[in-house]
């Protein structure tokens, strides 16, 4: 048998290949038995779904008793160690963010570390105070003091505990009532009470999500979207912190378009800058900045970070207590911190209903944050996290210590690169942290008394350096992808100019907007045969394929549904240079010019010899089958069936075959639901193929090329 032979029959059996391929049968439950089957599975109570319980939900019961000791307990030490020297000054220095005294900085830092230690399921993270749910947090808590009658403007010299700064009980208080809510309580009394209130929703919204599998909503925050809003937000928590940098006593502004406002707001009372405070910002950010070029620099020599932060605070508290800034220049200070833990108080209901909108965008932000760290964190070092665990985790991060007076925590991405170069192995770090945190809040607490405030937003805005850095980036985001980079544009200026909350929700939609738009206009192209073998590919991208005689292949490269229909059949008429609706005009204008000139020649002139003229039409089109490569198309709506019986039978009226190949289960599916194989599927032989060579193999062998003909 020659070589000719054989490749006829290996052609042979490549075009016949595809019916063998059958469908499995797949028998279909009833509702009633699918509910029946979940509730018995939900609810069985047996010792091996009471032991997977408890570790699914408490995964430190899993991972804490095979704890190597020897090998992790180094690294946890140090990484939490360093972990805890860097909340101190943070967890005190965000709270100017939130709106709130300093001491519940350092009990949110100290009870979310605890509770991700028993939750978590990631080894690396760090949970804890973040910038961005303290300016969050802030916006809520100075609108509701604002709204409940108080001087955002004021220095309240009355805290929560009943005490002033001088340490004497303070007899005179605000009688508040607000929502049904009587309270004998001052303003950073009522400020608390927002925050733990708005804490505690986003706690229950979080897990609420987690319960009903509502995690994919993060799918719909991109990272260009993230990062844009990030970056957004650093540039309101840098206009919102300025003012302390020059010791100006201005109130954060309520409403749109809090950075434009505020920097209007300092030029307008920059000659009331308070020098004081504007020489000690000035020496904290030099030493800040200097020490992070150091640590960037030097990070491979240097095995642990620099603790700059905590030696700038120290520094700047005891040159503050000695030279009395505060009496001498009226440096504005952090005052008194008391030590201890106040008694644990269920967060305000009545004022739930008020903050319930607020806590939503919270809750997503800070279980996005937590989720993407954790799993960027878990590829890194060759482990899996749980998604679901992990929202629930953070979800009880706020939920619990919002009796304890605590504010809303996330996963941050500098404290937690700072934990993974330092050596940490598990969550036994975040205990050690906490435990430093705890000797602050026995013991150390009252000596910030003379911290100033400037030196506390100098911390903070160093801290933004990584964020604003990102603005660098643009230009190389730009020449990788136009589009990610609008949405990183459109989200940063959106959050910085509008809002934080409505910059959200905008990056969000125009997120969306884009990959409409990008699924509305995607890439089509005809496929030609790559020489001496069964694979077609893309003629305008690639050299050396040779177009099929007579059959005209065309790739769509998108979902199919109702808004790019209409894409798709101006695309396919392009590609293929043939619209049966014109060419069917064209032929019916023709014949009838054939006969109008028929008839005139029998009336005419050359009757005697009963000769009739005879005008040929030619139904030639170039190709007699269209293959339509649905490889691409992930998915069909009712409106594409439509399309795909529309352009079936209008093509089949200018003699043109259109046939299917390359098509997945579910828009196979799609097409029985929509009869487009016919009743029984009596067509789906000759309509639909498993691959485009079967499908060329079908064609040449059953449609001969379309001659001219007369009419």
């Amino acid at each position: 048998m020659g070589a000719s032979s054989l490749e006829a029959m290996e052609e042979d059996l490549n075009c016949v290949a595809v019916g063998l391929l059958k469908r499995r049968v797949r028998q279909k439950r009833g509702v009633r038995e699918i509910i029946k089957t979940k509730i018995q599975r939900n609810l069985s109570c047996t010792g091996p779904k009471i032991k997977s319980t408890l570790t699914g939900f408490f995964p430190v019961v899993k991972w804490l008793p095979k704890y190597k000791v020897k090998e992790y307990i180094w690294g946890d030490v140090m990484s939490g160690l360093i972990i805890g020297i860097i909340l101190i000054p943070q967890a005190i220095a965000y709270c100017l963010l939130a709106g709130l005294e300093p001491i519940y900085g350092l009990y949110t830092s100290f009870f979310s570390n605890i509770i991700y230690f028993f939750m978590g399921t990631s080894r690396h993270v760090s949970v804890g105070i973040f910038s961005l749910m303290s300016l969050m947090v802030g916006q809520v808590v100075d609108r509701e003091v604002f709204l409940a009658g108080f001087d955002l403007n004021e220095d309240s010299t009355k805290n929560a505990f009943g005490f002033n700064d001088t340490g004497e009980t303070n007899i005179t208080a605000v009688n508040l009532k607000i929502m049904s809510l009587n309270m004998e309580c001052g303003k950073e009394c009522y400020a608390i009470s927002i925050a733990t209130a708005l804490t505690f929703l986003a706690g229950v919204y979080q897990v609420l999500m987690a319960f009903l599998r509502l995690g994919f909503v993060s799918v719909y925050l991109s990272s260009p979207m993230l990062d844009g809003f990030a970056t957004g937000a650093s540039c309101t928590i840098l206009s919102v912190q300025a003012k302390y940098l020059l010791g100006l006593k201005i109130p954060r502004h309520q409403g749109y378009g809090t950075v434009v406002v505020t920097w209007i707001n300092i030029f307008k009372n920059i000659h009331k800058t308070n020098f004081c405070d504007l020489i000690t910002s000035a020496i904290c950010i030099i030493v800040l900045l200097a020490g992070k070029e150091i640590q960037d620099r030097y990070k491979k020599i240097l095995k642990i970070p620099l603790p700059t932060e905590l030696v700038v605070v120290a520094v700047a508290t005891i040159v503050s207590h000695f030279a009395d800034l505060n009496g001498q220049f009226s440096s504005s200070i952090s005052g008194a911190i008391p030590t201890g833990f106040i008694p644990p108080k269920m967060p305000s209901i009545e004022l739930m209903p008020r903050i319930a909108w607020d806590a939503i965008p919270l809750a997503v932000i800070s279980f996005a944050f937590t989720v993407s760290l954790s799993e960027m964190f878990a590829k890194k070092h060759g482990y899996t996290v749980r998604p679901n665990q992990e929202m629930i985790a953070i979800g009880f991060c706020n939920i619990i210590p919002s009796f304890f007076h605590s504010f809303t925590t996330s996963a941050a991405l500098a404290k937690t690169m700072v934990k993974d170069s330092a050596g940490c192995q598990t969550q036994v770090s975040s205990i050690v942290s906490a435990l430093v945190v705890l000797l602050v809040l026995l013991f150390f607490a009252p000596f910030f008394y003379a911290l100033q405030k400037c030196v506390l937003a100098c911390i903070i805005i160093v801290s933004l350096r990584g964020a604003l850095r990102k603005f660098r980036d643009v230009p190389k985001q730009w020449r990788q992808s136009k589009i990610e980079a609008i949405v990183w544009l459109v989200t940063m200026s959106s959050t910085a100019l509008i809002s934080v909350e409505l910059g959200l929700v905008i990056g969000v939609i125009f997120s969306m907007i884009c990959v409409v738009v990008q699924t509305q206009n995607p890439k089509v192209s005809l496929l030609g045969q790559i020489e001496q073998t069964n694979d077609y590919e893309d003629m305008e991208e690639y050299d050396n394929l040779s177009p099929v005689p007579n059959v005209k292949i065309f790739r769509f490269q998108a979902p199919l549904f109702y808004a790019n229909k209409d894409f798709f059949l101006k695309s396919l008429y392009k590609a293929t240079k043939l619209e049966p609706f014109l060419e069917l005009t064209r032929r019916r204008k023709l014949e009838k010019k054939a006969r109008a000139k028929g008839q005139k020649m029998t009336d005419g002139v050359d009757q005697t010899n009963g000769d009739v003229g005879i005008c040929l039409i030619s139904k030639d089109v170039g190709f007699h089958t269209i293959i339509l490569d649905c490889s691409c198309i992930s998915m069909i709506d009712t409106t594409a069936v439509s399309t795909f019986k529309t352009v079936s039978k209008d093509y089949k009226e200018v003699g043109v075959n259109v046939i299917l190949a390359c098509c997945n289960t579910t828009v196979i599916d799609s097409l029985r639901k929509g009869s487009f194989f016919g009743a029984d599927d009596i067509d789906m032989d000759r309509l639909l193929f498993h691959t485009i060579h079967s499908a060329v193999c079908f064609a040449n062998s059953t449609t001969q090329p379309v001659n001219d003909s007369s009419v």
